[in-house]
């Protein structure tokens, strides 16, 4: 209780104290906007006694009140309640009156939904009353010509049915009161729907003497958006300027006055709940608020910073590796770019560092922190920076610059030698004020797009309007000083001044089908703010050079963002690919297997026609399963894209060539594989000698199994025959009667068999022993090939 007390007190003495006559329109203080498109807003009044406050709210305003409205009494009084104007939804009420309630109801269509209804009818000098029956359509003939009349029919009370058409002189009028109220009843509701949809809320209060009254609730407004300016100024080491507007809409109905606004860059979750009216349904309707959708012209953002590649060691003064050192890395904005741990030989690597210089801050137990400043990372050569470590606390901190320590004799050299204390580290900005908007004109930016910027030897004091911090995973711009909008205007309000890191290049990607490159610039935050998405103008020397849109970016964040066709620079790449080659050969296991590569090489060809050079960013595929060969590295890799750099000179002609190589493995049996294929792997080079005479010497053992196979079915094919004509000389023998020629040939058929017999058992013998080599010889082939094992590369 003391603590919520505290916390009123405190919030009272820092409100304004403003004693409101008219406590009807209890005045807006603070506004902040969010990106979804809801507003938070703060009233603060004074009230006296037992006063009630009213503010208007319109409908759709109305349902974000109530499930958001905070409302304190802060100097001991109390709230003793909140009402506003209720009603039943239009639709309900219609639909209570049971009538015909069609935007479109014609007279027939009305008069059908009456039936049974008493109605006096006048056409012309004929008038019927009784109750309505029917009311029909029929197609009258006249001259041929087929006309649609509506007839309406009545019960008189005498029982006689009459009917009549519905003529230009035709007349109705209600004899049942009551119904002639409901129509009325639907007319005033048909018509409210034209009045200004407004509901009032009254807060009653209860209290003593004169309080403070805070008020605050969301609500749903206009989603505010960013634009920017991107001044660039030709003269050397000049930064460009960013200046970023904000564009606000006031269309709550009330003026802003002397308001405290803050827009923040994000979309905490909200939705629509529909609480203002009252409930028919078991359910509530819950409704999300579609989201704006803004298509970026940002190209894809970094995934890997950049291709400096940096490694070195860590030592004690002994000359010892020092295992699990952290070694931190920064780039020349103080932004982290990496950080790795070394291994048990005191051993770093960093693979993605951004070019140039870079800091280090190296940390390990035991021993005092080193920073070495100016180190130099770079895509093109391999950078290595060995770091010695002095034994003390980790509070105390030894700074050097990187080229008292470029290698490890330089370390063992310098281990006496004490290090002094690093600088201070940059310097402030001040932030100068604003003018106050008023009118829904905003002023306050120095420095403006016509000629302030760049001119003149001194570089001035950049300002802006508001203040820039972080809120968690939002961002918020906050003005230093109140702004006036009146209600149903807008404003631009500044919130982002300041010079910022941006080179000015040329961006290619052939699969963009444009029919040049683009130019661009690759932006480095060093605004210290995160800059909200949105659209950007670039002038250069003081002329509209191009727009564009980016995402929003973190603050050290570096992205390539572009905004004109580069019409000096002409562009086109060729394709080429090259034939397998093997690189590598594994025989293991009876398998044969070769790694070959399909090499790809992109060129991209450049010409610039104008008179100054140009950097040009190539943007070219990641794809799956390829890998660079050569020593070009990108500058850095996105998610779909590797970006490499390539100058070309005025007037001249530069080309980059991109390899890359796919890997392609092929497997082999050793017990399929034959004279030919060893002969082609020769042929290609596809296998070394010492893979040669293995499989020569394989071919040779399959060879000397296939001679003993051939001979085993010679000896098959021998004793088939034999068989054969066996069983002819016994079918002829047979056929024999005993005279003296068939006794004689009798005799010779014996000789015959006998003598086949005889070989049949020399075959066998034969195959038996044939056998026997065959199965040793499939043995031995077995064991060398089970027994080949090679890891060639080649």
């Amino acid at each position: 209780m003391k603590l919520t007390r505290l916390v009123l007190t405190l919030l009272a003495a820092s409100l304004p104290c403003v004693l409101a006559q008219d406590v009807n329109n209890l005045p807006v203080k603070r506004v902040v906007l969010y990106k979804n498109g809801v507003g938070y807003f703060e009233h603060v009044g004074r009230v006296r006694d037992k006063q009630d406050v009213t503010i208007p709210f319109t409908s759709g305003q109305l349902n974000d009140v109530l499930k958001s409205l905070t409302v304190l009494d802060l100097d001991g009084g109390r709230i003793t309640g909140v009402a506003y104007g209720s009603s039943a939804p239009v639709e309900r009420q219609l639909g209570d009156l049971h009538l015909p309630t069609g935007d479109k109801t014609s007279l027939s269509e009305f008069l059908a939904g009456l039936r049974g209804a008493r109605l006096e009818i006048k056409n012309g000098g004929n008038v019927i009353t009784g109750r309505l029956l029917s009311v029909e359509r029929k197609t009258r003939v006249s001259g041929g010509i087929g006309v649609d009349v509506d007839y309406v029919s009545l019960l008189t009370d005498a029982g006689e049915l009459r009917t009549t058409e519905v003529s230009p002189g035709f007349s109705v009028r209600l004899l049942d009161k009551d119904l002639a109220g409901k129509v009325g009843r639907l007319l005033d509701i048909v018509s409210s729907g034209r009045e200004a949809d407004l509901r009032s809320m009254v807060i009653s209060t209860d209290g003593t003497g004169p309080r403070s009254l805070f008020v605050s609730y969301i609500s749903e407004v206009p989603v505010w958006k960013s634009t920017y300016r991107l001044v660039l100024d030709s003269k050397a080491g000049k930064k460009p300027l960013l200046q970023g507007w904000a564009i606000v809409d006031n269309t709550v109905g009330q003026d802003w006055t002397d308001v405290q606004l803050s827009l923040v860059a994000g979309a905490p979750q909200s939705f629509i709940e529909n609480l203002s009216q009252p409930y028919y349904a078991r359910r509530p309707v819950v409704g999300l608020p579609e989201n704006v959708a803004v298509t970026p012209q940002t190209h894809e953002s970094t995934l890997v910073p950049g291709g400096g590649v940096l490694s070195g060691r860590v030592l004690d003064p002994s000359g010892a590796a020092i295992a699990n050192a952290v070694v931190r890395a920064f780039d020349s904005n103080g932004t982290p770019a990496g950080e790795a741990r070394t291994d048990a030989d005191g051993v770093y690597q960093f693979q993605t560092l951004p070019d140039g210089g870079v800091r280090l801050d190296v940390d390990a137990p035991g021993f005092q922190r080193s920073t070495i400043t100016g180190v130099q990372a770079s895509a093109a050569q391999r950078g290595r920076q060995d770091v010695l470590l002095n034994v003390g606390s980790t509070s105390q901190t030894i700074t050097l610059a990187a080229e008292a320590m470029t290698s490890a004799s330089s370390v063992a050299s310098r281990r006496s030698r004490s290090a002094g204390s690093g600088g201070a580290l940059g310097s402030g900005v001040a932030l100068g004020s604003g003018r106050q908007v008023g009118g829904g004109v905003v002023g306050g930016v120095p420095g403006g797009v016509g000629g302030g910027y760049g001119s003149g030897s001194g570089g001035g004091v950049f300002q802006t309007a508001a203040v820039a911090q972080e809120l968690g995973d939002l961002f918020e711009y906050k003005l230093k000083d109140p702004i006036t909008i009146p209600k149903n205007r807008s404003a631009l309000v500044p919130i982002v001044q300041a010079e910022i890191g941006a080179e000015k290049v040329s961006i290619w990607n052939d699969r963009a089908n444009l029919p040049r490159p683009q130019r661009a610039l690759w932006l480095t935050n060093t605004s210290g703010n995160t800059l909200d998405g949105g659209s950007f103008s670039v002038m250069e020397e003081s002329t509209f050079a191009g727009e564009g849109i980016f995402e929003p970016i973190r603050p050290g964040e570096k992205r390539l963002v572009s905004y004109a066709l580069d019409l000096a620079l002409n562009a086109s790449s060729k394709n080429n690919s090259e034939a397998q080659r093997v690189t590598h050969v594994v025989v293991n296991r009876g398998v044969l297997r070769q790694t070959s590569e399909m090499r790809e090489k992109k060129t991209y060809t450049f010409r610039n026609e104008d008179t100054s050079p140009r950097s040009v960013i190539v943007e070219h595929p990641v794809r799956r399963g390829y890998e660079l060969r050569g020593d070009l590295r990108p500058e850095e890799t996105t998610a779909d894209w590797m970006r490499f750099r390539l100058h070309v000179e005025a007037k001249q002609t530069a080309s980059l060539v991109v390899e890359e190589a796919r890997p392609v493995e092929t497997t082999y049996q050793l017990t399929n594989i034959n004279a030919d294929q060893v002969a082609l792997f020769v042929r290609q080079q596809s296998i070394d000698k010492t893979v040669e005479e293995a499989l020569r010497k394989v071919l040779a053992q399959k060879t000397a199994i296939a001679d003993l196979e051939e001979q085993k079915s010679a000896r098959d094919d021998e004793m088939s025959k034999i068989y054969d004509d066996q069983q002819r000389l016994r079918e002829n023998m047979k056929a024999l009667k005993g005279s003296a020629e068939e006794k004689a040939l009798l005799e010779r058929y014996t000789r015959q068999l006998n003598d086949q017999e005889n070989r049949l058992e020399a075959l066998r013998k034969d195959l038996a022993q044939l056998e026997q080599q065959a199965a040793k010889a499939q043995e031995a082939l077995d064991k060398t090939i089970a027994e080949l094992s090679f890891d060639v590369t080649l």
